[in-house]
C-alpha cells in the first residue's frame, strides 16, 4: 500500500547554489517570490512561485516568509562542542591558551551528565545560529562522543564527530595510550557512523600531541574505514609549526606530517591551512583534502591570515568555519564577516555569494555530502534556514537601499548575526523559530 507523502511548501526569496561563484557564471539560482517544496524530509522542488504552485497537492499549506530568505542550512567545518564554556577566554597564544584553557575545561568530559547537558546547550547554539551540520570534535572521552550524537540525534540532525586522540604532550588526565585511542575510536565508529544521520571522523587533535604509534593507527583506521571522516589541525601558529618541525625533522612540512601516515585522502579535512607552502597546497588538491578556514578563530589568537588566493590558484577544497571556543561567535555570518576582512587584507576579495558558497555547497562538497545537504536541489536532505534582512533596524535601513543580490547578502554577511535567522529546519522539521 503506497503512502501519501507528507507535504510542506514555504514561499519566500529562494537561493541555492549549483557551483563555485569564483569559477562559474551560473553557480546559483535566485528566485525572488520562490516555492520551496518539501515531502518526507527531503525536498522535492524549489523554483518560482508562480511556476510551481500549482503543483501542490489540493490543500497544501503555505507557510508564507515573504520578505525573508530561504536557503541551504549553513555548514561549519570546524568546532569543538567541549570549548564551548570557554569560549572567549584570554591568551597570548595557541599553546599556552591550550594549557591555561582548553585542557582543564575538557577534564569535565569525563562525566557523561556534564557532557550530555553541554551538548544539549551547544545543538541550541548551532539552531540558533542557521548551522544544520557540523563537523564536531569531541575529547578524548568516548562518553563524550555518546553524549554528543544522542543528543544530536534526538533533534535528527546531520552530524559528524569524534574522539579525540591524544598520547603526548599534554595533561596526564587527558593523556590516552596510542592503543586504546584507536580501540576506542574503532568501537565508536562501529556504534555511530551512518547511524541515522550520524557520521564519525577520525580525530587526531593535531600531530604535536600523538606519539608516532598514534600516528600510525590512525592512519590504518582511515584506511581501513574509508568513507569516515579524518579531522585534525594543520599550520594554524608559527610556533606551533616550529614545534612539529622539532618533533618530526624528516618530514617535508607540518602537512608532510599527515601524509606520511596516509591521512590526505578525501573526506580529510584540516583546520586553519594558514602556513601552507605551494607543494602543501598541491597535495592537499590532489588528494581531495579540505581546508577548514576558521577566520575568527585565527584573528582572536592571532595566528595569521588564511590565503584565498593562493588555494584558488592551487584548486584546495576549502569551507568556513568557526572553530569555537577559539572562535568568538558560532554564527557563519559572523565568520563570513571576519573571512571577508583576512581576504582583504591578503589583498583579494570575497563576495557574498562567495561566502554563502563557503559556508552551504561549499562545505558540502568540501565534505563529500553534495547531492545530500548544501543546496535546495531535489533529493536532497531538507536542512535549510529563513534569514530576515529585517531583523535589526539597521539591517532593514539598509537592505532596503540595496539594488542587488550580492548588496542584500554583503549586507546580511556584513551586519548580520543570530537575529538574522528566523527559522531553522532539519530534515523538513523545523528545530528553531525565533523569538519576535
Amino acid at each position: 500500500m503506497q503512502t501519501t507523502p507528507n507535504v510542506q511548501a514555504y514561499r519566500a526569496g529562494l537561493l541555492t547554489f549549483h557551483a563555485d561563484p569564483a569559477f562559474s557564471e551560473r553557480a546559483h539560482s535566485w528566485y525572488e517570490d520562490g516555492l520551496l517544496i518539501v515531502a518526507d524530509g527531503k525536498i522535492q522542488a524549489a523554483g518560482d512561485w508562480d511556476k510551481l504552485r500549482d503543483t501542490l497537492p489540493p490543500d497544501t499549506p503555505v507557510t508564507d516568509y515573504r520578505g525573508k530568505i530561504i536557503t541551504a542550512g549553513f555548514i561549519d567545518a570546524h568546532i569543538h562542542y567541549p570549548q564551548t564554556d570557554m569560549i572567549a577566554s584570554p591568551a597570548p597564544g595557541l599553546l599556552p591558551w591550550l594549557e591555561q584553557y582548553t585542557f582543564p575545561t575538557e577534564r569535565a568530559f569525563a562525566d557523561p551528565a556534564h557532557a550530555a547537558g553541554v551538548a544539549e546547550f551547544f545543538l541550541d547554539e548551532l539552531m540558533r545560529v542557521g548551522t544544520t551540520t557540523a563537523l564536531v570534535y569531541c575529547t578524548v572521552h568516548p562518553q563524550s562522543v555518546d553524549a554528543f550524537f544522542t543528543a544530536s540525534e534526538a533533534r535528527g540532525l546531520r552530524m559528524i564527530a569524534g574522539k579525540v586522540m591524544m598520547d603526548r604532550h599534554c595533561p596526564d588526565f587527558l593523556c590516552d595510550t596510542a592503543e586504546r585511542g584507536a580501540l576506542e575510536s574503532e568501537e565508536l565508529i562501529g556504534r555511530w557512523h551512518n547511524h541515522g544521520r550520524s557520521q564519525y571522523a577520525i580525530t587526531p587533535r593535531f600531530a604535536p600531541t600523538s606519539t608516532e604509534a598514534q600516528m600510525e593507527l590512525a592512519g590504518a583506521l582511515a584506511r581501513k574505514y574509508p568513507d569516515t571522516y579524518l579531522q585534525t589541525h594543520v599550520s594554524e601558529n608559527e610556533d606551533e609549526c616550529k614545534w612539529v618541525q622539532q618533533l618530526y625533522p624528516n618530514a617535508r612540512s607540518y602537512l608532510d606530517v599527515y601524509d606520511h601516515y596516509g591521512m590526505l585522502r578525501p573526506r580529510a579535512v584540516f583546520g586553519h591551512c594558514i602556513w601552507l607552502d605551494g607543494e602543501d597546497r598541491a597535495r592537499m588538491a590532489e588528494t581531495k583534502s579540505a581546508a577548514a578556514v576558521c577566520p575568527t578563530s585565527n584573528l582572536f589568537l592571532g595566528s595569521g591570515l588564511f590565503d584565498f588566493e593562493e588555494a584558488d590558484k592551487a584548486g584546495m577544497p576549502m569551507a568556513l568555519a568557526t572553530d569555537v571556543g577559539a572562535g568568538t561567535s558560532f554564527s557563519m555570518l559572523q565568520t563570513m564577516n571576519e573571512a571577508y576582512k583576512v581576504a582583504r587584507l591578503k589583498g583579494s576579495y570575497l563576495p557574498a555569494l562567495r561566502m554563502f558558497y563557503l559556508s552551504t555547497l561549499g562545505a558540502a562538497r568540501s565534505l563529500h555530502l553534495d547531492g545530500t545537504i548544501g543546496s535546495l536541489a531535489a533529493g536532497n536532505e531538507a536542512d535549510f534556514i529563513v534569514l530576515d534582512p529585517q531583523a535589526t533596524p539597521l539591517l532593514a535601513r539598509r537592505t532596503a537601499r540595496t539594488e542587488s543580490l550580492e548588496e542584500m547578502l554583503f549586507a546580511l554577511a556584513l551586519l548580520g548575526d543570530d537575529r538574522v535567522i528566523a527559522a531553522t529546519y532539519s530534515a523538513g522539521k523545523r528545530v528553531h523559530q525565533r523569538e519576535s
